[in-house]
């Protein structure tokens, strides 16, 4: 029985561990480089998707929309990345729209200080 007991809290502390992301963000996440983030080009293309489609629910500065107000000074690229990627509660997920790199671009449009919430 003690056995059955054990089994138990290590497939807890799996479920735990799948769930806080931390098993996603070491699979599919990218590395964003401060060269990557700071790059004109990038920054153009994110905010060129930007306009394109998010606007649609976050407003054109992030807020009013029909979405929540974004904060990106309490994000980290990678947790925003995810977030374009996989969804998020009423967001869709974006990775069958748009590729990794136009995903990574909205990454360093919305972390850019130029973006304004």
């Amino acid at each position: 029985m003690k056995q059955l007991k054990g089994l138990g809290w290590t497939a807890m502390a799996l479920a735990a561990f799948m769930y806080s992301g931390a098993a996603y963000a070491s699979e599919d996440t990218p590395e964003f480089t401060e060269a990557f983030l700071n790059d004109e080009a990038t920054f153009a293309r994110g905010k060129e998707i930007w306009f394109e489609q998010c606007t649609l629910c976050h407003g054109a500065k992030a807020y009013p929309g029909k979405a929540p107000q974004l904060k990106p000074w309490r994000y980290k690229p990678s947790f925003v990345y995810r977030r374009i990627t996989k969804g998020f509660r009423k967001m869709p997920a974006w990775n069958e729209v748009y590729d990794k790199d136009e995903r990574m671009a909205v990454v360093a449009y919305v972390m850019s200080k130029k973006f304004s919430p």
